[in-house]
């Protein structure tokens, strides 16, 4: 039986909107990460058969087709090609999910993951609200109205929704907040994402050079006091920017190889991917989908809830994590170990590759076997990946 092994990870550390890694074009900081991940699988790169990136914001810098554009910014070779995946803020676990696809049919041998995100470049709305502007209409048809009548399509409502059904007040979702960054900082002062990331240079405000190398989100000082202090997004709500993933900039790419692909290049096995599946869910409270993909990502793969070492769930806002819990009976002692998108931000497009990343590292720290990654997408998506530790 054909295999998909994973043989390297890279990522930068998340910057800030205006931050650190604002000065970076989304292009080049992708062929940077690109770079660093063929150094570290030792790969020749004219041997990669395909690269695969993650986009949600593919406008201005990073629109036609991001990922061929970050090929042509790095080392590899112009035989190289590239193609861009939008999965929302799954879209570079989706890429992953294509390579897999890709390697265990045996059409290709090895293939680069990975995505890219610019928030403080190319901000957020900007693909749809550009073209709506002037005059180009927008992404929900009449027939999308005529289906969901009086619906406005928000991650935000979905978020809110969320807190609602599953019984969520703010202090529990400013608690768990607090906890993602006392994680994250824990796991940085330990050095635990080291190895995960690719220092870059950055030319400071002042004009001095330095290097970035670590996520710039994360609050050391975090207190319950300043995080419940934050204002709520919404009149009566129970989510603020506080408890929701922050923007962020930022790159990440996995390589993944068949076991032909393993032998050509001669390298050694980080992980072999076990599951893949995707799933639709309810739009309109858009970001619940995790918790019935895991439940049949589990029955396909033949495991249990509690078989699963680790899981990540990505923290697009507090009460999506929280509900997969409740959902699924999973232990909260092993979810997002290192902090989450609350603490070490959410770059769109990269952040599937990079919790994957993560997760690969954590498990080899840990010296544990499985581990499962799900993230809430728009639209009312959620790509589930379990990898096993080699």
């Amino acid at each position: 039986m054909a295999e998909a092994f994973i043989v390297a990870t890279a990522r930068s550390a998340g910057g800030r909107r205006g931050g650190r890694l604002a000065g970076w074009h989304p292009v080049d900081l992708a062929g940077a990460v690109l770079d660093a991940l063929v150094q570290r699988s030792g790969v020749d790169p004219a041997a990669i058969d395909d690269v695969i990136l993650g986009c949600v914001g593919q406008a201005g810098e990073q629109s036609t087709n991001v990922a061929r554009n970050a090929i042509l910014a790095s080392s590899l070779p112009e035989s190289v090609p590239g193609t861009t995946v939008d999965r929302q803020c799954g879209s570079s676990q989706q890429a992953l999910h294509f390579a897999v696809q890709a390697v265990l049919s045996g059409t290709q041998d090895v293939v680069v993951a990975g995505g890219v995100e610019s928030m403080s470049r190319v901000p957020m709305a900007l693909p749809h609200w550009l073209p709506e502007e002037n005059g180009y209409g927008q992404y929900v048809s009449p027939r999308v109205r005529e289906r969901y009548p009086d619906v406005v399509f928000s991650q935000f409502n979905g978020a809110e929704r969320i807190a609602q059904k599953y019984g969520f007040n703010r202090e529990q979702l400013d608690t768990f907040a607090l906890e993602s960054h006392r994680k994250a900082a824990a796991a940085t002062r330990a050095g635990y994402f080291d190895a995960e990331i690719v220092p870059l240079p950055i030319t400071l405000e002042s004009g001095a050079s330095d290097w970035h190398s670590v996520d710039e989100g994360i609050r050391f000082d975090a207190s319950l006091e300043g995080i419940s202090g934050v204002k709520l997004l919404a009149e009566g709500g129970r989510i603020s920017a506080a408890s929701a993933s922050q923007i962020c900039d930022g790159a990440s790419a996995l390589m993944v190889v068949n076991e032909r692909g393993l032998k050509a290049i001669g390298a050694e096995p980080l992980a072999r991917v076990h599951h893949i599946s995707v799933l639709g869910h309810d739009p309109v409270i858009m970001l619940e989908a995790p918790i019935p993909a895991t439940q049949r990502a589990l029955q396909r793969s033949g495991l249990k809830i509690d078989d699963l070492d680790l899981y990540e769930v990505n923290e697009a806002f507090a009460p999506v994590p929280l509900a997969w819990l409740q959902g699924t009976g999973a232990d909260p002692a092993r979810l997002n170990v290192n902090g989450g998108a609350i603490a070490l931000g959410h770059p769109l497009g990269a952040t599937g590759t990079k919790l994957l990343g993560t997760l690969i590292h954590t498990l080899h720290r840990q010296g544990k076997r499985y581990g499962l990654q799900t993230v809430c997408e728009g639209g009312g998506l959620a790509n589930v990946t379990i990898i096993e530790r080699l």
